[in-house]
């Protein structure tokens, strides 16, 4: 009859395992509290699962307890030499191209914290950027939930030139700050998230985390078919501008011609794996042409620079 239930308590062991980065012979001892592990076939479970017997000399009452006791006096300033540190309870990222998650504060992250990481435009003459904070464990943005969202303009530059980098900051309060600053002009956007980044319903994180276990490997085919289509996408364009200009010398184009076509056709398969290995391909067929098209823009350059 429990089955089930106890089947769902070993998924949170697994992720935690998984969100410690340890392995199972990292552990020094199972101990077990809560009314629950009076039951043998929990004992059983728990024991299979970490491969070793479970300590059970703590009293699976009083234990629970004791722990509220302890959180009472730290609140409350009686017990000083004592600190319990909150978490974050989900990660915290923002929408990159391509729709993908893009996580700067992962789960289980100590608070207060701060992350940040540098972004660029992925168009030509791209006025604004827009900043969309997500929370979740989700590999795709559209599955993770929502936490706010703001633009910040730019310069209008070339392709991949704006340089626009982004900070989140959690503080004691769980209050998160989001900054966005265009390093070029040193502008600042800035917004702040209430406590929703850290004070989330335990069923809300729970369902989060389950789902993201089980829907792992689509999940993650998805991603990496994303980002080669995204690679592959800046490739097809720039070969077909070096065999344009003859930078492609006779024994490279058979290669190359041939990583185009395995290239387009993994595309139009939908096969991650296969189209990311063909995008390696086709970036190593093309490596030494792409060398002579940077020499051949230095020289331009040089040559203007000097009036010849």
């Amino acid at each position: 009859m429990t089955k089930g239930w106890i089947a769902r308590t070993l998924k949170c062991c697994q992720q935690a395992m998984h969100d410690s980065g340890l392995s199972l012979g990292d552990l020094d001892a199972v101990v077990l509290v809560g009314g629950s592990t009076r039951m043998p076939a929990v004992r059983e479970a728990v024991a299979e699962f970490f491969q070793r017997p479970v300590d059970v000399t703590q009293h699976p009452d009083e234990a629970i307890a004791l722990g509220a006791t302890i959180q009472a006096g730290v609140m409350s300033g009686a017990m000083r030499k004592m600190v319990l540190l909150d978490v974050t309870p989900l990660s915290l990222g923002l929408e990159t191209f391509g729709g993908l998650m893009n996580v700067l504060i992962p789960r289980n992250t100590t608070i207060p914290c701060k992350a940040g990481e540098m972004f660029t435009n992925a168009a030509d003459g791209q006025e604004k950027m827009a900043i969309r904070v997500l929370q979740g464990e989700r590999e795709m943005a559209r599955d993770n939930w929502e936490l706010g969202k703001f633009e910040i303009s730019m310069e209008l530059l070339p392709k991949g030139q704006a340089r626009i980098g982004v900070q989140f900051r959690i503080d004691a309060d769980g209050i998160l700050e989001v900054l966005a600053r265009d390093t070029k002009t040193g502008k600042d956007t800035v917004i702040n998230i209430a406590s929703s980044a850290v004070n989330v319903d335990d069923a809300a994180v729970e369902e989060m985390v389950g789902a993201s276990v089980e829907h792992a490997f689509e999940d993650m085919s998805e991603r990496i078919f994303t980002e080669a289509k995204l690679k592959a996408d800046e490739l097809l364009p720039a070969v077909e501008m070096i065999i344009g200009q003859g930078l492609v010398e006779e024994h490279e184009r058979e290669e190359i011609e041939s990583a185009v076509k395995e290239v387009k056709a993994a595309i139009s398969s939908g096969a991650a794996n296969t189209l990311k290995v063909a995008v390696q391909r086709l970036d190593s067929a093309t490596e030494a042409a792409a060398a002579r098209l940077v020499e051949k823009a230095m020289e331009e350059a040089l040559e203007r620079e000097l009036g010849l």
